[in-house]
């Protein structure tokens, strides 16, 4: 077991175990030459499972299999180190928590959110199942899923997953987490294939949506609308005929299935007969309506009444409120009465970031409060605002992986990405933030992929783009009233200056313009007048690093 403070291969420092099982260890760690951090799972040489088979070559089979794998719901491998008695492979550290996780705080979630879920996961399994040959997912379980900051989903742990070869007529061992497991999962009962991963998807999707374990009493798959009578019917046809014990009766593919999630209104046995009894009641309703008009527009009008006068209460009672936990539940209040309004949700962002941190659980709170209405706030007129917002706390604020001797910059750029796209799809093209949503999302997803390009040694023409887009960023501070965010740019700029300036001359940046570019910071921070400890302290560092970046300018070009 790997020490914490262990330095593996010169670079990655174990900061902390995340993570264990029979066969390994899962560790937080640090890349000492990147500053970014990575999940490294240890596992032991001699360790073996219940089958008796070596563990390491499963291992590394697992590590060959997702090296050359590229999709967003995908941990990316970095890298692999054989060592004596371990081996070590180095992967994305992907930050979040399990749904598992997210079915115990909360129970069952809300059908719009599981739906987004579903449509990713049918993505990443059909694009596995389209891989020559084809993988073969076996374990997919909430426990595998994790949900991520910007409420994205990536699938994690390969360590059943396998290569579909045709001329396997049985799998030949039994593999899988039961309750959740294909009954072809289970040895004798045929091979295991794309519809063993639409079998688990459908139970999974059970279990998000009913918050039913499959695992516990009474073992038994239900249709969904026996737990919750208010769930869709369609979608319990879908799930039914994903968990058909004969493979033969379930979706054909994953792609088939994403289809019968999209048309979910055409999956329920309803459909055709509503579609023939709207022509039948359109005349009568032509009638009933002009009877009823005047009478369903006073009540109507009564209580729309009511319900605008409680929603502006609640929000002035929120504005003029001192402790936050008062401020939130009237903002909470608001949101009951009008879901698809976005000023209560920009109250609590304002909230959350008014102490100049954004807390894991202030962050927990968040997603709890904007999940279940996501869908439709995406759809409502200044969306695209609140996305932006809630992009910059991510950017700025966010406390997750921050220590005293630690900055987790790249883990707040990161964290933003979701947000500022949203920002940037949602948005309006004459709006003020549309093109700098755009910005920060380029130079998140910069940080995001710069690693594994350059391993790849396919991160030529990045550092580019990467320069334009931070000068424009830099630019944007010119109008920010925030010494913190003026400074937390112009600390990214020095830094990658500093870091990339040797890249930026192959790529192509001219002097003049790099040259421009830092001595405008060092200008505008020696100017900055600043007005608290935390500010003082990031100004200080960012002149104290003047001659260093210099000398680094000097020497490169």
């Amino acid at each position: 077991m790997a020490e914490i403070g262990t330095v593996v291969e010169g670079k990655y420092e174990i900061l902390k175990l995340i993570g264990k099982g029979g066969m390994s260890r899962v560790y937080l760690a640090m890349d000492n030459n990147l500053n970014k951090q990575w999940a490294i799972k240890e596992i032991q040489k001699e360790a073996r499972n219940k089958n008796n088979e070596v563990v390491v070559q499963s291992a590394i089979a697992e590590a060959n299999m997702m090296k050359r794998l590229d999709h967003p719901c995908l941990p990316r491998i970095v890298d692999i180190i054989n060592h004596d008695n371990v081996i070590y492979v180095v992967m994305d550290y992907i930050e979040g928590e399990p749904l598992s996780r997210v079915l115990q705080q909360y129970g069952a979630q809300p059908q719009e959110i599981v739906l987004e879920w579903a449509e990713s996961l049918c993505g990443v399994l059909d694009y596995l199942h389209n891989q020559t040959p084809p993988i073969i997912y076996r374990d997919m379980k909430p426990a595998n899923v994790m949900l991520q900051p910007n409420g994205n989903v990536k699938l994690i742990d390969f360590g059943i997953a396998r290569e579909y070869k045709e001329e396997n007529l049985e799998d030949t061992v039994c593999l899988g987490t039961k309750g959740y497991a294909a009954p072809e999962q289970f040895g004798g009962k045929g091979q295991t294939d794309r519809r063993t991963d639409i079998y688990c998807l459908g139970v999974t999707l059970y279990h998000l949506l009913t918050g039913h374990n499959p695992c516990d009493p009474p073992y038994e798959i239900y249709p969904i609308r026996h737990w919750n009578p208010n769930l869709s019917a369609g979608l319990e046809n879908i799930i039914l005929k994903c968990t058909q014990l004969n493979p033969e009766d379930r979706f054909d593919s994953c792609a088939e299935l994403l289809y019968a999630i999209r048309h979910l209104e055409e999956s329920d046995d309803g459909y055709r007969k509503k579609q023939k009894r709207k022509v039948g009641l359109f005349a009568g309703m032509l009638v009933a309506s002009a009877a009823c008009a005047g009478l369903g527009v006073g009540f109507n009008y009564m209580k729309n009444k009511t319900n605008n006068n409680n929603y502006d209460l609640y929000m002035i009672e929120a504005q003029t409120a001192v402790a936050e936990e008062e401020i939130i539940a009237n903002y909470e209040n608001a949101i009951a009465i009008k879901n698809s309004a976005v000023e209560p949700y920009l109250g609590i962002v304002e909230t959350f970031k008014g102490d100049a941190s954004f807390t894991i659980e202030e962050e927990n709170n968040l997603k709890r409060i904007m999940n279940p209405n996501l869908a439709t706030l995406r759809e409502s007129a200044g969306y695209d605002e609140l996305a932006f917002e809630i992009g910059k706390t991510y950017w700025y604020y966010y406390e997750y992986g921050k220590t005293e001797e630690e900055d987790n910059q790249i883990t707040r750029m990161k964290s933003s990405i979701q947000w500022f796209h949203d920002a940037y799809r949602y948005g309006n093209p004459d709006s003020d933030i549309y093109e700098l949503a755009n910005i920060y999302e380029q130079i998140g997803k910069f940080y995001k992929d710069i690693t594994l390009s350059v391993n790849e040694a396919s991160d030529k023409g990045m550092y580019s783009d990467y320069f334009g887009n931070l000068s424009e960023l830099l630019k944007s501070m010119s109008n920010e009233q925030s010494e913190m965010l003026r400074l937390e740019v112009y600390g990214l700029c020095l830094n990658s200056i500093e870091t990339y300036a040797y890249k930026f001359n192959s790529d192509g940046v001219e002097y003049d313009s790099i040259k421009e570019m830092f001595e405008t910071i060092i200008a505008q921070t020696e100017e900055m007048v600043t007005t608290s400890e935390i500010t003082e302290k990031m100004k200080d560092d960012i002149l104290a690093r003047k001659g260093s970046v210099r000398e680094v300018l000097e020497k490169v070009y």
